[in-house]
């Protein structure tokens, strides 16, 4: 039995994924969330195999869950799935720990083969994902300068793109001021911009934040 948790901020969207997992009995739905920060505690007391995890939730991001997870669990295999497009942010996520990425809009065949694929530990990637893997290793997509990012400076980059001081994520993330500091100065470096502004500009025009 493949033990699966569910962790979007959406009621209809979690009943909806519950509802296309239940026709497979090989799997159990171990728990739901709806913020990232309830998922890791109910982590503490429902263990799980696969962890379906959203990328736009509240409080704790799904980029800050992975992380956490990692961290915590790392043979708890995670399947992202999300309404951003693998554009966006399939490659980035795959390597900075996920076993795999899924557009929201899969079918039910298509979540249930990567749920079985991810929880025997191989990684599940879609056609799409794989086309952008071969075009980056052939040479023929050049990468974007976020997908250079490590897991915590695109948990601050992030942040910062959505309008968040550096106090409130030095807070939110348990780290110094200073630290925030030298992560954005960072990050300005390596998009090429200049102020908190541009980083939002930059965010927005990628799609990687919702306007």
């Amino acid at each position: 039995m493949i033990q699966v948790a569910i962790v979007d901020d959406h009621q209809i969207v979690r009943s909806g994924f519950r509802e296309l997992l239940s026709e497979d009995s090989a799997i159990r739905v171990s728990f739901e969330a709806a913020t990232g920060d309830a998922a890791l505690e109910q982590l503490r007391t429902s263990p799980c195999d696969v962890l379906l995890l959203d990328l736009s939730l509240p409080g704790k991001s799904g980029v800050e869950v992975l992380r956490t997870v990692r961290q915590r669990y790392p043979d708890l295999k995670v399947l992202i799935l999300s309404g951003f497009p693998e554009e966006r942010y399939a490659l980035v996520m795959i390597k900075n720990g996920a076993n795999g990425y899924l557009c929201k809009d899969c079918g039910q065949e298509e979540l249930l083969r990567a749920i079985h694929m991810v929880s025997t530990g191989r990684r599940y990637v879609s056609p799409r994902t794989a086309e952008l893997l071969a075009d980056e290793m052939l040479g023929e997509r050049s990468l974007e300068p976020h997908e250079s990012l490590s897991d915590r400076e695109l948990q601050v980059f992030l942040r910062l793109a959505r309008g968040e001081s550096v106090s409130a994520i030095a807070e939110r993330l348990h780290l110094s001021v200073k630290t925030i500091s030298t992560y954005r100065s960072r990050l300005t470096e390596k998009l090429n911009v200049g102020s908190n502004a541009e980083l939002a500009t930059y965010a927005l025009r990628r799609g990687l934040i919702a306007d």
